[in-house]
């Protein structure tokens, strides 16, 4: 996208947002349970995303995100701070990429507590994955018109004289 004077862009006090400070071992181990709890503002954010293919049209979408994802680590850190600690130490320590698999045990013990406390069921595998609908609050974005060009020039009228070709054919197996 090329910017010229035309172009509006957001202000500094726009963009500015506090970040989700954790490191990623403690993002992934958060990862499917802030996913299930922030679905409803990252469905939107991406609708938008998706429906205006401008990304500075969605600046209000993408803070919900954010301050979505803070207030659930927060809890997570009011409710089960010791198992999600825990969670993700072995996911940093256990492997070199992270791997889940060392890890099913704490993984286990966190799951249980955010069941326990927060009513938040860890989603399966293919959750995130599956189609589904978002009713969104946001007016659809207008249809664009679609474009309309006038026809070809129309062709030769039937009783037109028709003269053979000069050298023949090309639709040899028609002759």
């Amino acid at each position: 996208m090329v910017v010229t004077h035309k172009i509006d862009l957001p202000t500094e006090e726009e963009l500015t947002v506090q970040e989700v400070n954790l490191s990623g071992p403690a993002l992934k181990a958060g990862a499917f349970h802030l996913g299930k709890y922030c679905e409803f503002q990252n469905n939107e954010f991406m609708l938008c995303c998706e429906e205006l293919q401008d990304p500075r049209k969605c600046i209000k979408e993408g803070k919900a995100v954010t301050n979505c994802a803070l207030e659930f680590f927060r809890k997570v850190k009011k409710s089960c701070h010791e198992e999600f600690t825990q969670y993700a130490n072995c996911l940093d320590k256990s492997s070199q990429d992270c791997a889940m698999k060392p890890c099913r045990k704490t993984q286990g013990v966190f799951d249980k507590c955010m069941l326990d406390n927060m009513q938040i069921e860890r989603p399966h595998y293919g959750y995130f994955c599956r189609a589904r609908i978002h009713d969104s609050e946001r007016p659809a974005p207008p249809k664009k018109e679609k474009v309309v060009y006038p026809d070809a020039t129309p062709g030769l009228p039937d009783d037109y004289p028709r003269t053979p070709a000069k050298y023949g054919s090309r639709f040899i197996f028609l002759e």
